[in-house]
Formats: C-alpha cells, structure tokens, sequence
C-alpha cells in the first residue's frame, strides 16, 4: 500500500486533491491505517492516473471523473503475482551474479510499480529464501550469500531511515534479534513496516543479550518487545536467559524464519507469534499499540 506523501510523489496529485476527489466522486478509496492515515493501493493509483489524464486532455472535472468510473469499471485490477516472481527471479541473479548495478536498476524499477510492502513481501523475501536455499545446496559461496545480505541491508536501512523513528511521540517497540541470532534482514522488514504506521521502533539489530533488551525496554518506556528468532541456533539461547525477560510488564512479540513454522514456540517463549510476514506482523502489533492502555488485549 501507498502513502498520500508516496501517491503525491507518483502521480503529482496533491494529497488535498485526493481528499476531495474521495469526498465528491467516491474514488480513490484509500484503506486505513491502524493510526488513521489512508493507505492507497494500486489500484487507487491507477484511478488517480486516469482521472489525471483526463483533466490533462481538457476533460471538466465532473465528466473526467464519470469516465475514470467508467474505465474502473471496464478494466478491473490485474494481479501482479507473476511480474513478482519475476522480479525476484531477476533480483536473484543479479545479486549472486555479483551486478549490483542491475540489482540496483530491478529494485528501483520494482518500487515504481508496487508498494514498499509488497516489495518486501513479494520480492525480497523470496529473493532471501532463494539464495538461502542456494548456499545449502553448495551452489553458491557464503561470499556470495553475505554479499546479497549485504546489499539489501544497505537498502533496507535505507527505507528505515526514510520511514523515520518518530522520536518523541506514540507508542515504543524495541526490536531485537535474540541471542545467537545473526540474521537481522527479517526484523529490519517488520522495522520498516511498523514505522509506515506511525509507530515508534527502537531497532537493536542482531544477537542482543536478552538481559540487556529487558534493561533498554524498561529504560525506554517500551510498550512491546518483538523478538526474532529464525533458527534452531537461536532458540537455545533464548531458553538458557529466558529468565531475564521475567517481569517485563509489556507484551512480548516473538517472530522469524523458525516462528513462521512453529508458532507454538512463541507461547512457550512467553510470548505472542508476530505473524508470517512483515506487513501482518505490523498490523497486529500496531493494532495492540493503539488499544488504550489497560484494555483488553
């Protein structure tokens, strides 16, 4: 899903604009955030393009809307799946091929067509699973392995930057790998997508001693912690100073690779399973962010 600010970005459409265009002729129809903003899909931006091009060919407003109507109508949203698997097919390549340049040119060319979450859940974590699954084949090096993980980071970090802390106000999520745990690319998806909700996210990176994570929460006035796990390496660890972790009065949220197939740990943890992917974890969590304090969970 797309922002106001991002749809303004794309189509040069003020976000003013699309308010009124909403109020009077019932399109584009953004859903909403957990924190109220309205979150634009693809489909929104092609109405909002047609409409545009409308009004760009001379068209009065009330007739240019009556024919994007008409063109919605006609020309229902496509799927997009296939040109994902593709991208990701490409984006593989490129990275294990060592062409960053390219791997550059298919990622700024796939955030031109889809939403940052869908990138991130359609795209790159399949190109992360892809090249996983090639280094335990023995068809590629872990230089190779650490290379991609290298580049992606960069542009994740990227993302998470441009996305904002939004230091000062909201509720606070410290998010952490758990101990033993190297593999950050995961957490740093679900960083992302929570701070595109408006939420505040103190992000600790990899290997966190669980000790230290409870001491930072407690300092920083955290509302949830979010744990990720993503192997078997992790989980011993994480039971060995689970204790630390004891009376932390806020909700624990425990995610990763390993979660996703079995999330029962996540209760045996003591905590409550994130969610399969970013854009579902954040959800989740945002949604339990914004209850009022004290309400039922």
């Amino acid at each position: 899903m797309f922002t106001a600010s991002e749809v303004e970005a794309q189509t040069g459409v003020p976000a003013t604009t699309l308010r009124q265009w909403e109020r009077r002729y019932g399109f584009p129809r953004p859903e909403r955030s957990a924190n109220g903003y309205r979150l634009y899909s693809p489909h929104d931006v092609a109405a909002i393009q047609r409409m545009q091009a409308h009004l760009n060919a001379g068209v009065p407003a009330s007739r240019a809307a009556e024919l994007t109507q008409q063109d919605l109508d006609a020309t229902p949203a496509e799927p997009q799946a296939r040109d994902a698997t593709e991208w990701s097919r490409q984006l593989t390549t490129a990275l294990i091929g060592s062409d960053m340049d390219q791997a550059g040119a298919v990622l700024g060319h796939v955030h031109s067509q889809l939403p940052v979450e869908d990138v991130l859940t359609h795209v790159i974590s399949p190109t992360l699973a892809d090249i996983g699954a090639r280094w335990e084949r023995g068809e590629i090096t872990v230089a190779h392995e650490h290379q991609a993980s290298a580049f992606l980071r960069a542009r994740l970090s990227h993302l998470m930057d441009v996305a904002g802390v939004q230091e000062g106000f909201g509720p606070l999520v410290v998010a952490a790998c758990a101990p033993g745990e190297a593999h950050e690319l995961g957490l740093m998806m679900l960083t992302l997508a929570l701070r595109r909700r408006g939420v505040r996210v103190a992000y600790l990176g990899a290997n966190v001693p669980l000790g230290d994570l409870a001491v930072f929460s407690r300092q920083q006035g955290a509302r949830a912690v979010l744990l990720a796990l993503n192997g078997d390496w992790a989980l011993g660890p994480t039971r060995e100073h689970l204790r630390d972790l004891d009376g932390l009065g806020v909700p624990l949220f425990v995610g990763g690779a390993l979660l996703n197939g079995r999330p029962d740990l996540a209760a045996e943890l003591g905590g409550e399973y994130a969610g399969p992917d970013a854009p579902r974890a954040a959800q989740q969590i945002a949604a339990h962010l914004h209850r009022p304090q004290g309400g039922t969970p």
